[in-house]
């Protein structure tokens, strides 16, 4: 009788247990920057640790996990030497940085929370090629998980550290050297005029730099279609209607691949077959390939510009690519739409290092939100989702309401130092007073002896205009700061205390609401939004200045743009 298979939850269930608690997981890399050496084969690392893991009598958890692991072997295709730009510094001393590769991060996440007792992987570099994995494996191996090699054994003593250092460094440094070659190669066949890429269409691309000859069927159809686009006549449409007519396909090409085909082509040494598709022109490609250069005999050099190719021949000459560059020029409208697509946020949300604004987009129905970032741009987090945008705005509309402690401090001081305020400001309008009834008889003398002054010479028809005018705007700058006077320093408080309990109680309603009800509610309270990989910055709408204002001490001094990097547990540091 044959045993039954165990479900994902069953399996799940029995590691959560501890019951492979003394069992190792293998993991396997096959590097994609050294792809001929054998002992990068998937199968010779597979036979070398399970011989390996035989002769120290070390048990490998049976556990089958779809995408992760197969009888607890676990194979990932990636280079070691691949580090992520992503960091961040938090607020207890702690760094926070991202792996490349997604399935060594799975397996040394279980071992750290001791679901095995460790990993078995052939040598030090299939494990680690950069420092910062490294120093994540050396922290695991301190806090007592195994990681043991079947070509190498440690001792635990300072000889078997400087030997594991030293496998490190030579690790790291064949990474760099084979990335050096590989750059060098390229920069050096760019040099001569080689083609470093694959060929366009209307080339034929047979495997080597050295040579691309033209397509024997496609090239003479590129060729009419840069003399059809030349005379100005016809549109981008046109001529792919015109192409697809005569049979025109693109190269041929394979779809990008899945994450599950992916991970199954980790599984063994052979790749996933992918049939390549030959697709009709469209108004996009005819567009490519009028505005490709290398049609006209040249290559990309080093340095972005284009120099005389040593690898292909030219399908048309530089005076008609320069011609249909004109008439391209000529037809190149802005497009200004009746009806502009309507998504939330749109337009509100921009890079918080170039101000360049996150256009919304929708991909498989859900929104994301991308920014072009300009040259030089710091900010590495150039695509969000709607959730993550509205859960951060959800965040600062918590955080403007007042807590029970800053409402206690402020009922305390109202008594006092509001009290005081309202004194002073009554003093002022007091003042202004004073000054209204000066300018007032100012101005009625002047009215009263306008024809005296004028003949005594005193005032000229132009000055005394404009010294009444000049009393005039002194007088409604009086007014107007009286009537933002006439409410008391205490109501105003009254006031911002109301407004806090209200975004208080917009909280569960937003968390509720649909996506275009969290943009009604976002644009009535801030104007802007900021966005980095480290902080969500806001702009305020008037009325709501005064609940931001109060973070502007610890976070920012004008008190225009408040940080939520600023915000520690919810509330601003104080």
């Amino acid at each position: 009788m044959s045993k039954r298979t165990k479900t994902e939850e069953e399996v799940w269930k029995d590691i959560e247990s501890g019951k492979y608690a003394d069992c190792y997981l293998v993991y396997i890399r096959k590097s994609t920057d050294d792809t001929k050496n054998q002992k990068n084969s998937i199968s010779y690392q597979k036979a070398e640790i399970e011989r390996f893991a035989q002769k120290e009598g070390l048990l490998i958890a049976p556990v089958t996990l779809s995408g992760l692991s197969a009888n607890g072997v676990i194979t990932e295709k990636h280079s070691g030497f691949k580090e992520d730009d992503f960091l961040v510094f938090g607020e207890d001393n702690s760094v926070e940085y991202r792996m490349e590769r997604p399935k060594l991060f799975e397996v040394l996440r279980y071992a750290h929370k001791g679901y095995f007792k460790g990993v078995i992987a052939l040598s030090w570099d299939r494990v680690s090629r950069n420092k910062s994995d490294t120093t994540l494996v050396r922290k695991l191996m301190n806090k007592g998980v195994e990681v043991r090699f079947a070509m190498a054994q440690y001792e635990k003593s300072s000889a078997g550290e400087m030997h594991l250092d030293m496998d490190g460094i030579f690790a790291e440094h064949h990474s760099r050297t084979t990335r050096e070659k590989v750059t060098l190669t390229i920069r050096n066949a760019r040099s001569k005029g080689l083609c470093t890429h694959r060929a366009p269409v209307g080339y034929l691309n047979e495997g080597n730099m050295y040579w691309k000859p033209k397509d024997p069927e496609k090239a003479p159809v590129v060729k009419r279609l840069f003399e059809l686009a030349a005379t100005g006549e016809w549109s981008l449409a046109d001529l792919a209607r015109w192409a697809n007519e005569q049979g025109f396909t693109m190269s041929p090409q394979r779809r990008r691949r899945t994450q599950e085909e992916h991970w199954a082509e980790a599984e063994n040494d052979s790749q996933t077959e992918i049939e390549a598709i030959s697709r009709p022109a469209t108004y996009t490609s005819i567009h490519k390939i009028l505005t490709n250069p290398f049609y006209t005999g040249r290559v990309p050099g080093n340095d972005g510009e284009w120099i005389q190719s040593a690898s292909h021949e030219y399908i048309i000459d530089e005076s008609t690519f320069r011609a249909v560059q004109a008439q391209l020029q000529k037809k190149n409208k802005s497009v200004h739409y009746k009806e502009v697509v309507t998504q939330p946020l749109r337009g509100l949300v921009r890079c918080g290092d170039c101000e360049r604004v996150y256009t919304p987009y929708t991909q498989k129905g859900i929104v994301y939100y991308g920014s072009r970032c300009k040259a030089g741009c710091t900010n590495t987090l150039k695509n969000v989702n709607f959730n993550y945008l509205g859960d951060k705005a959800g965040e600062l509309i918590s955080q403007l309401s007042f807590t029970e402690e800053e409402l206690a401090e402020i009922d305390a001081r109202t008594t006092t130092e509001v009290a005081l305020l309202d004194v002073r400001r009554i003093n002022q309008i007091e003042a202004g007073e004073r000054k209204k009834k000066r300018i007032r008889e100012d101005l009625a003398y002047l009215a009263a002896n306008r024809l005296d002054l004028l003949k005594s010479g005193a005032y000229t028809p132009a000055s005394l205009v404009a010294e009444e005018n000049k009393l005039n705007t002194e007088l409604n700058a009086l007014n107007d700061a009286e009537a933002i006077s006439d409410i008391s320093m205490a109501e105003t408080v009254k006031d911002s205390q109301k407004l806090s309990e209200l975004l208080k109680n917009i909280g569960p309603i937003y968390e509720l609401a649909s996506p275009e009800e969290k943009n009604k509610i976002v644009r009535t309270i801030f104007s802007e939004l900021s966005l980095t990989q480290n902080t969500f910055e806001y702009k305020a709408k008037k009325g709501f200045e005064a609940l931001s204002s109060r973070f502007a001490p610890n976070c920012d001094p004008t008190g225009n743009r408040t940080p939520i990097s600023c915000v520690k547990g919810g509330r601003p540091n104080r």
